[in-house]
Formats: C-alpha cells, sequence, structure tokens
C-alpha cells in the first residue's frame, strides 16, 4: 500500500507540474502513512490551505452558537449591525452558502491584492451583486466567509486570527499553523502551460477576507485537524455539533464542510486554493481515516481527487513511476516561439515544451500526449509516437517569425486552413 500511495504522489507530480506534493494518511490515533514527491518538506512543511480555513471559521461559529453567543438562524445584521447589504442573510446560509450573495466581495481580486479593513469590506457590498434569493441554491461565496469572521470576533470579543490559534490551534497543539507563513515555508508557484516556465504566484495578507482563505499550515497540523473532523477531539467541538455540520444542506455541503463519498463511506473535509497552492482535507466520520494533500502549485491535480486516492491506495498501479517533471529555465533556441496551439487543417493541438522535449497534444482528445520531439544535433527529431525518427521543422521567416512548422510533409499553422487554399500535406492519421 506504501507503494502504491507514493506512486500516487510521482505521478501527481509528473503529470500536473507541480513544484512539490505532499501528502498522509491518517486514522484516529495520529499519521499511518506520509509521503512527497518533488522537491517535497517533511511532515512540518508549511504551505497555504485556503479554504481549509472555512472549515475553522465554521468550527468558531458554532462555537459561539454553542456558547449562547448566537443562533444560527440570526440575521447578519444582528450582530454586525446595519451592514448596508446582506444584511438579512442568516448566519446558516452563510455557512452552507446558500445565501444567494455574490462569490467574490466587490473590488479587485481579493486572493491577489493587500486586504481591506472589514470597515471597507462592508461597505462595498451591499447587496447589489445578489445572485439567488436565500435558501434558493448552493453558490460559494467567499465573501460570506469574511462576514462570519467578523460575526464571530464581534461575539467572542476578539479578532478572528487570535481566536483561531486561542481557541482552536493553541489547545490541539496546532503549533504549524499560522496566519502568515514561518520562515523556510514553501513558495507558490505558477507554471506555464505551453513553456514549463515558473512563476512566483504574489504573497498577500486577505485582511478582512482572511477567514476564506488565509491559513498556513503543515502535514502534521492538518492530521489534527482532520481528527477534530473525525470527533476526536470533544473538546474542541462536540460530537453532536459536528454531525450537525456534517449533515447536508445540499448534496454536496453541509455547515461549513464539503460533503463527499468513497467507497468505504461517506467524506467531510474541505478543499482549499490561493494563488501557488491547492489543498484537500478529506475524512471518514465514522471509522476515522481520512487524507491530507498539500501542493505549491495554481493547478495541476484536483486534490480532493488525490487525497481520496491515497485512502484507498491503487491496487492497479504499475511498479513504473513516470519521470519527475522538471521546471524549464529557459527555452532552447531552436524552439523559441514554437510552444503554443497549432492547427492540423482544422484540428487543434497544443505544443508543449515538457522536460526537454516538445510533445504535440490533440485538444479535442483532452490533451492525450500523441508525438514527442527531442532536440538532436540541433534539430527537433521525433522520440515517440507516429513522427518517430521524423525531423520537424520550424519554418521561419526573414525577420525570424514562425510562419509554420512540417514535419513529412504535415503542416501546422497558427490557423486552421482556409478550405479554399491548397496547403501542401495533410495526410490523414
Amino acid at each position: 500500500m506504501s507503494d502504491q500511495r507514493q506512486r500516487l504522489l510521482d505521478v501527481a507530480q509528473a503529470e500536473g507540474r507541480l513544484t512539490s506534493v505532499v501528502g498522509a494518511v491518517f486514522d484516529r490515533y495520529g499519521a499511518v502513512w506520509a509521503g512527497g514527491a518533488g522537491d517535497a518538506p517533511g511532515l512540518d512543511g508549511q504551505y497555504r490551505i485556503g479554504s481549509i480555513t472555512k472549515s475553522v471559521t465554521a468550527v468558531l461559529v458554532m462555537q459561539a452558537r454553542d456558547a449562547g453567543l448566537l443562533d444560527l438562524d440570526d440575521p447578519l445584521s444582528a450582530h454586525l449591525g446595519e451592514i448596508g447589504g446582506y444584511g438579512e442573510v442568516t448566519v446558516r446560509d452563510a455557512l452552507a452558502h446558500t445565501s444567494g450573495m455574490q462569490s467574490e466581495p466587490r473590488g479587485p481580486w481579493w486572493e491577489r491584492t493587500r486586504g481591506s479593513d472589514v470597515a471597507a469590506l462592508l461597505a462595498a457590498n451591499d447587496g447589489s451583486g445578489r445572485v439567488a434569493g436565500p435558501g434558493e441554491w448552493f453558490h460559494y461565496s467567499n465573501l460570506g466567509y469574511g462576514l462570519l469572521g467578523e460575526v464571530v470576533a464581534r461575539r467572542f470579543g476578539g479578532r478572528w486570527r487570535d481566536l483561531a490559534h486561542d481557541r482552536l490551534f493553541r489547545p490541539l497543539g496546532m503549533r504549524t499553523t499560522s496566519y502568515l507563513p514561518r520562515p523556510g515555508a514553501q513558495a507558490g508557484w505558477s507554471v506555464d502551460h505551453f513553456t514549463g516556465i515558473r512563476v512566483h504566484e504574489p504573497l498577500t495578507e486577505t485582511g478582512a477576507m482572511a477567514p476564506a482563505g488565509q491559513l498556513w499550515s503543515t502535514l502534521a497540523d492538518l492530521v489534527t485537524w482532520g481528527q477534530v473532523l473525525a470527533g476526536v477531539h470533544p473538546q474542541v467541538i462536540s460530537a453532536a455539533t459536528l454531525g450537525e455540520m456534517g449533515r447536508p444542506v445540499t448534496p454536496t455541503y453541509g455547515l461549513g464542510l464539503m460533503l463527499d463519498v468513497h467507497p468505504g463511506g461517506r467524506l467531510v473535509g474541505h478543499d482549499g486554493s490561493m494563488p501557488g497552492f491547492m489543498a484537500s482535507l478529506q475524512v471518514d466520520p465514522d471509522s476515522g481515516i481520512g487524507a491530507v494533500v498539500l501542493t505549491n502549485a495554481t493547478t495541476g491535480i484536483v486534490p480532493r481527487a488525490l487525497a481520496v486516492s491515497l485512502i484507498e491506495g491503487d491496487p492497479d498501479a504499475s511498479d513504473e513511476r513516470p519521470a519527475p517533471w522538471r521546471p524549464t529555465i529557459a527555452l532552447p533556441t531552436p524552439v523559441l516561439g514554437v510552444p503554443g496551439v497549432w492547427f492540423w487543417g482544422n484540428t487543434a493541438y497544443e505544443m508543449r515544451w515538457h522536460n526537454d522535449g516538445l510533445e504535440l497534444r490533440p485538444l479535442a482528445l483532452g490533451g492525450t500526449l500523441w508525438e514527442r520531439f527531442e532536440i538532436v544535433d540541433g534539430a527537433l527529431v521525433g522520440v515517440l509516437g507516429y513522427h518517430r525518427g521524423e525531423r520537424l521543422d520550424v519554418v521561419r521567416r526573414p525577420g525570424g517569425s514562425i510562419s509554420h512548422l512540417e514535419c513529412a510533409t504535415f503542416v501546422y499553422t497558427r490557423t486552421p486552413y482556409d478550405p479554399y487554399v491548397e496547403i501542401p500535406g495533410g495526410h490523414p492519421r
């Protein structure tokens, strides 16, 4: 099983072009397996966890409810005053994303810009962005969790970030979970789709929107938080309240928790993403078995699917391991300007520079690897697929721009062929 799980991470890193990916499987007693691929840290390597933060905010809300400080059917205005917009939304609907409020706060993209204070957040969101009536349907709202964070701050009388630390992380011994990254935390990366060149993603302090996605954490601490969601730590939240949070309000969401199933039973937890990071924490509340996945990439995997796969293992896994993905430092001269979308007739392909080779993938077939060319004696030569051994010529104009690509009479152009103009090549495959 350990080899199966490690292979899952190896494949995710190679195919998803991840700088690093780490995962752990746990039960009610602690971690039972952990692994990593790429430039991966250990159990205490810090990543941004994005919207897993929402499950923390939701537990604080439920603690306030259990302490008699609020009711889930209270309107937000009962705790935030006349806020100008969305004051009629109930705490329950905000928790379940059934409030009908817009998904993101007005203004610049909150995940990539320095956050404002609560007064500015309230003033900017006057209710005109509403997409549905209360309870009409599920519409994920980061804005709703920004407002919920302020509700618990006012009910408990402290900053949201301090409440999370004092009421949750410190009592649970989650010493490597923090509001801001600690020294040595993983950098957030985005990878150019065609060239494989990495760039740093912005690192922002999200201000009033922090309760929706600010936190940083580690495999070790998220194992502990997964145990909380499995009912192992009733001193933080009671089994009855956890059960309430895990009951479906909509088919895929409860009160602050995503809901799913796996072959062995049901799952509760949350996914997370922020620029440069993706994460997922999933646990079966009945068995206490769960998994955590963390990566410092903006895209490339479906974190929840990988977490569920780690729980189940991969009984059909072979012993083969893909070559690890390596970031491109710079494009070699022969392929400058080549990566991108090309057409053979009307058929669209992407040409992607990947691990020192040019890969041809038909877009209509979901990007399946079709052919691969590598530089041999200064020329691009096929090493995989129909054109193995053939030379791919990059035909350039006098000024250096690319006219077209040609390989054994197959011609690739930047736009689909004009059906009334004769183009050489075009053999069917």
